[in-house]
């Protein structure tokens, strides 16, 4: 099927962000008193928007985290995402192949437009991408599993929600994808491709550059 425009999300994604990210958040947790592994942080928050963390911990503790909780567990990715954020394999070449041949493409995530443009900037891809072509979650109010994110993408490129090829690393990002009536990819660089598939991914990839397969270019 021809495509006409391709939505990347962003963490884990086009940026190698998630294993940082999830390290401080996991630590973070530890440190206020609730014990959480790098794997469990996967497990709980990968592709989620950053309420659900305050709704685990609810449930299982039955603790309330603090308020600047967000705020300053930000400010520690933050830091470290300085220290050594790149871009994911394969991603610029990606984006170039996509700018040569002039097929559309954008980014869609749950994450909101400060933490989506540091991260740009310091993996290099920030050129690639115009400020029209990066969408957030702040955008719409609602995260992923919600459609709400990549229907607005699709409106506002002008383009059908079937004519769009999703590329995302969560069973979240899948979820959205789907309700929002897109075909989408499952990229297994870090997601058990079990939990992608049963999420209703369209299909997997392994690495970033198979999407110009999917695409015939």
């Amino acid at each position: 099927m021809r495509y006409d425009v391709v939505i990347f999300d962003n963490d884990g994604v086009l940026v190698d962000s998630e294993p940082i990210a999830h390290r401080v958040l996991s630590g973070y947790l530890t440190e206020l008193g609730y014990p959480t592994t790098l794997e469990e942080s996967y497990r709980d928050f990968l592709g989620n928007a950053g309420h659900n963390v305050h709704d685990v911990i609810m449930e299982r503790y039955q603790g309330r985290l603090p308020e600047d909780f967000e705020a300053r567990c930000h400010e520690r990715v933050f830091a470290a995402f300085r220290a050594g954020l790149v871009a994911s394999a394969g991603a610029e070449e990606v984006l170039k192949t996509l700018q040569q041949r002039d097929l559309p493409y954008c980014l869609a995530s749950s994450s909101n437009h400060e933490w989506i443009r540091l991260s740009l900037d310091l993996a290099g891809l920030r050129g690639h991408l115009a400020d029209d072509r990066i969408f957030s979650a702040q955008d719409v109010g609602v995260g992923k599993p919600a459609p709400d994110l990549f229907l607005h993408a699709a409106k506002t490129l002008g383009v059908a929600p079937e004519r769009c090829l999703v590329v995302e690393d969560s069973p979240n990002g899948v979820l959205a994808a789907r309700s929002a009536g897109m075909d989408v990819y499952g990229y297994t660089a870090l997601t058990d491709p079990a939990k992608l598939t049963a999420a209703g991914a369209t299909g997997l990839i392994a690495g970033l550059p198979e999407v110009l397969a999917l695409l015939a270019l």
